[in-house]
Order: C-alpha cells, then sequence, then structure tokens
C-alpha cells in the first residue's frame, strides 16, 4: 500500500483544505522550506498537528509532555551517550536503554545525517518517537540543567542531585548557621563536583542565552538568579538559598579571590574554557546584609565583532569618525552612561588604526578585551599606579596611539590634550549626556581652553538600544497620541512580538543610537571664548550633527528597532 503524502494526511484529518495545500505548495517554488514548516508559518496548523501527521505518515508514535511519554528514563547515563550541547543543537531526546538499544524522541526525521552520527556516537540501535520543536527544547532544558527529578524549577533540579551526597539535617545545620562554617569545609564543599557542576551550568547557560552579565543575590529566605540580555534583566530559576555560600566560593575560587574575607568587596577575573574558544568573566563580590552578591560579567570577544561598520553608526557618522581616526594627532571622547558600548566603540576605533608600524597604548581599569599587537596597560589605583601615573609612563614609551580607559580628574585630562598637542593620537571616554556636553564637562574641571581648542578632534556620544527580533517583527500604523510630538517620515514602523529565537522578548542584540560631533573651526572658536552648552550645540546642530534622538528615529524608521525602545534611552 502506498504511503499517504504530508499533505493528504493533513487534509485526510480535516486541519487543511485541497486550496490551501496548493496555495502552499505554490509558495514552496519561491519560499525555501519543506512543506510542515511553510504551514506552520501561515498559521494553518500547529507544532502538535504536524508532529502527529508526521508520526502517522512515517509510523512512527508521536510523544507530548502532555501524554507523559516524553520522560527520560532515571539512572541509566542517557545524558552521557548523548551530549548537552548536541541534544540542544540537533533537538534529540535520549528516552530509555535496553541493552544496545536507544529510544529517541526528535523534531526532524528527515535528518539522515544526524541519526548516522547518533547511531555511531552511541553504538546503539536507535528506535524514534517524534514531538513537537517547543516540548524538545523544554524538556532537554529540564533533564540536561537538572538531574534528578524532584523539583519543578530548573536550576532546583540541578541543586536537589548537587545534594545527594548530603544529609537533609547536615543541610538544616548549615541553614542555621553559616558562619559556623570553617575555611576548610567551604573550600571541601566549593570543590564537590556536584558544586562544580551547578557553577558551570549557570555561566554556559548564561553564555548560550547571549547574557552579559550573571547576577547571584542573596535575600532572606532564597537566592535571585538574574542574566542581563540586551541591556535587560531577566530572572532565571534559582539553585535553593542553603547552596548560596557554596556557589559563592566556587566562583571566589575561580576567580582566585580571598576565600575566607566576607567583609570587604573584592574584584577578580575568570578564563572559560568553552569548546574552541575561551571566554573571560570579570567577577565581583559585594557583602549585603543577607550575605555576598556577586555578579559576572561576561567578555565574549568571539560575540562582539569589533568593526566600526557594524556597530550600528550611520554612512555620514562612519565618514566623519573614519576621517577623524587618520589624524596623526588629536583628542577623540567617546561619551555616555555606564553600559552604553563605549569600550566596545574605542576597541573598535583601536582595530581600525592598528598597524606594525604604529606603537598603540593603552590604560585600563580594568583591561576587557585583549588586543594582539596592543601594549595593555592594568590601572591599579590602590597601589598608587593612576591613570595620570600610566599617561606618564607612556609618554617615554614612544608611542604613536593612547587610548585611556576614562578621563576621571582633572590631571588625567590635562595629560591627554597636552599628549595630543605633543604628536599623540589620544582616545578615552567621559560621562556626560551628549557630545556638546562633554566639552563643557572639561572645561568645568579646569582644562584650560587653550589646551583644549587644538587638542580635540572629535566627540561621539552614544547609546545602546535593543534590535527588533528580524524574525518576528510586526509592522503597524502608530496612533497619534503614541507619537505626540514625534514625526515619522513613514507611515507604518515596527514593533516587538517575540518568538523562539528572541526568547519571546521581541529583541534580539543591540546596535548604537550615536551622534557624532566633528570639533571644526567654529567649534573651537566658541570653546576659545568658553562658550555656554547652548550655544556649542546650536553650532553643532548647524554644522550638520544629528542628535541622538534623530538618530534613533531614524531607525526606527528603517525597521531596526521600536519607538519604545528610541524614547527610553534617548530624550526628545
Amino acid at each position: 500500500m502506498a504511503r499517504l503524502r504530508l499533505g493528504e494526511i493533513l487534509i485526510k484529518q480535516g486541519l487543511i483544505t485541497e486550496a490551501q495545500l496548493q496555495d502552499v505548495i505554490e509558495c514552496q517554488k519561491t519560499e525555501k522550506g519543506h512543506l510542515g514548516e511553510l504551514l506552520l508559518k501561515k498559521g494553518l496548523i500547529q507544532e502538535e498537528d504536524l508532529a502527529s501527521a508526521l508520526g502517522t505518515q512515517l509510523l512512527i508514535p508521536y510523544a507530548s509532555k502532555v501524554s507523559g511519554l516524553l520522560v527520560p528514563q532515571k539512572d541509566q547515563g542517557l545524558e552521557k551517550l548523548i551530549p548537552y550541547e548536541y541534544a540542544k543543537a540537533h533537538l534529540v531526546l535520549p528516552l530509555s536503554r535496553n541493552i544496545n538499544s536507544l529510544t529517541c524522541a526528535i523534531f526532524n526525521p528527515f535528518d539522515l545525517i544526524m541519526i548516522d552520527n547518533l547511531k555511531k556516537m552511541t553504538n546503539c540501535d536507535i528506535n524514534f518517537v517524534i514531538a513537537t520543536r517547543s516540548d524538545l527544547i523544554k524538556t532537554i532544558s529540564d533533564f540536561y540543567l537538572s538531574g534528578e527529578e524532584v523539583n519543578a524549577t530548573l536550576w532546583g533540579r540541578a541543586v536537589e542531585r548537587a545534594q545527594s551526597s548530603t544529609s537533609k539535617e547536615h543541610i538544616l545545620a548549615e541553614e542555621k548557621s553559616e558562619t559556623e562554617l570553617s575555611l576548610d569545609r567551604l573550600i571541601a564543599r566549593a570543590e564537590e563536583a556536584p558544586v562544580i557542576k551547578l557553577v558551570d551550568l549557570i555561566i554556559r547557560q548564561a553564555i548560550d542565552e547571549r547574557a552579559s552579565d550573571i547576577h547571584i543575590e542573596p535575600f532572606k529566605d532564597k537566592i535571585e538568579l538574574r542574566y542581563r540580555i540586551d541591556g535587560e534583566l531577566y530572572q532565571i530559576p534559582p539553585p535553593g538559598k542553603h547552596l548560596h555560600q557554596h556557589i559563592v566560593s566556587r566562583v571566589k575560587i575561580l576567580a582566585k579571590l580571598d576565600i575566607a574575607e566576607r567583609r570587604l568587596p573584592q574584584d577578580g577575573r575568570i578564563s572559560a574554557k568553552l569548546e574552541d574558544r575561551t571566554v573571560d568573566l570579570r567577577v565581583s563580590s559585594l557583602p549585603t546584609v543577607w550575605g555576598e552578591k556577586i555578579v559576572m560579567r561576561i567578555l565574549d570577544r568571539d560575540a562582539i565583532r569589533l568593526d566600526l561598520s557594524i556597530l550600528g553608526f550611520d554612512a555620514k557618522q562612519l565618514v566623519i569618525i573614519r576621517k577623524a581616526l587618520q589624524s596623526p594627532y588629536g583628542l577623540c571622547f567617546v561619551t555616555g552612561p555606564t553600559g552604553s558600548g563605549k569600550s566596545t566603540t574605542l576597541y573598535s576605533c583601536l582595530t581600525e588604526i592598528m598597524s606594525p608600524s604604529k606603537n598603540v597604548m593603552t590604560a585600563e581599569d580594568p583591561v576587557e578585551f585583549r588586543l594582539d599587537g596592543v601594549n595593555q596597560v592594568h590601572i591599579r589605583p590602590d597601589i598608587g599606579f593612576t591613570f595620570a601615573e600610566a599617561l606618564r609612563s607612556f609618554l617615554r614609551q614612544d608611542p604613536d596611539v593612547i587610548m585611556v580607559g576614562e578621563v576621571r580628574d582633572l590631571e588625567t585630562a590635562q595629560i591627554c590634550a597636552r599628549a595630543a598637542l605633543t604628536g599623540h593620537f589620544v582616545l578615552s571616554t567621559l560621562h556626560t549626556n551628549d557630545a556638546p556636553s562633554a566639552i563643557t564637562r572639561l572645561l568645568d574641571v579646569g582644562v584650560p581652553s587653550y589646551l583644549l581648542t587644538p587638542s580635540l578632534n572629535i566627540i561621539i556620544a552614544q547609546r545602546l538600544g535593543r534590535k527588533l527580533c528580524p524574525n518576528c517583527k510586526e509592522a503597524y500604523e502608530p496612533k497619534p497620541e503614541e507619537l505626540g510630538e514625534v514625526k515619522l517620515a513613514t507611515d507604518l514602523i515596527y514593533r516587538p512580538r517575540g518568538c523562539d529565537k528572541c526568547s519571546h522578548t521581541g529583541y534580539k542584540g543591540r546596535i548604537v543610537v550615536a551622534e557624532v560631533l566633528l570639533v571644526d573651526e567654529k567649534i573651537k572658536r566658541l570653546i576659545g571664548k568658553n562658550a555656554t552648552y547652548s550655544e556649542l550645540r546650536d553650532a553643532a546642530r548647524e554644522g550638520g550633527m544629528a542628535t541622538l534622538f534623530e538618530t534613533g528615529i531614524k531607525k526606527v524608521e528603517e525597521g531596526v528597532t521600536s519607538l519604545d525602545e528610541v524614547l527610553g534611552v534617548t530624550v526628545i
């Protein structure tokens, strides 16, 4: 008997009509994708409908979380047969093993290469059941990131396994008196395999989710675990409160911090190896009333391309920046609040001008990215090695380009200006709201106008806005009350919706929203006259500078980001 085709099965089940099937078949001529994928994309069927129909077509059972069939057997070592990264990448979940026969749930039964690799990897005959993408994603996370099925939360399950060797009475005793834990016991617990695995999971999950920071925060009866993704903090199901001290101790050991010191803040660094790359984590511990809070800043060089052309500057701004970077001497400032991407822009500028013929030196606190061919120095204010001291030393090292992580005081600002006047190109950052206010800030702290006027070349003020997910953003016509005083050059703009690819946030990645002030002769004359902020801003606008808000609105009109996002990071 001939096997029914997928479309015929769906029609027979009353899920689609013949006309709908023909429309989708016609679409296949221009759109890539299998028939089932296109039916899902057009909203004609649900995930469960497709999985069930494929099961019927291929004579393979369909398993769902609701049915209770999508539950891996315990104590069979299934997670060792198929590693987590492979299971996540290929959406395959081991369910049970009987001698040399392995039953797995899969999403794509037509991926013959994956099936062949699975046989070689496990050295087993493979039996399949079909499951939906969303069920597999959830169940794979629950199974691999949790251990035994004891607690309903993601980390709670991993924690339960982590405590398998510790009696309940012992845990309760530790909860009552954490201060009685000896240093030797803390170190021993932190070095136990379950705690190591739990910390590794927290870090790996954060990297997989493209997080920039991990927050581990203790409170009276709980721990909060939060990831900062695209500038927003998201809560993650946390481990139990009784594991807090063990987690902190493990992180401190990795970061080479003093595990016995709980009264003072500490800073350290971890290098985490992840497959074929190394990710640096900057660790900060802070004593709070409920214990030590840990924040880990993830510095993933491979996840960030240091290229000015992809950061988000528009074409006109790029021309101005690159022209300024070709100058043999002068001052370049990048301004904005903490977390606005200033360091990434500075590093991208450095990569533009680096060459074997130039001696490039940086003074940073701390060094965030390590660049080949650049002499990078870590500032240590606690021993008197400040930015100003580093700059004085740099000037005796025959530099061509100097990068200073941040201008924090008059002394550093003056040395930067003098270095720029004596034939060096100097890049640095300031904390100001926009580009013109950087000039008034430098004048206010005491930098003489006669130093600033000839040395200042360009000021870049920036913010980071979240980019709309290209997979699910939707067009709409904004209402007049939503726009207020905002004027748009288009009737339709885009807003976030949310899908699996963006973790249902509607946003994926971030983009620079900037204003670029080229210090021309008119601006220089105003600096020499100690002009006010308003005078400087008006002159910059007359010279063609687009404000942060105007640049953001342009990105809204281009469909890159949403109106709400621009209004949230800029001021009209």
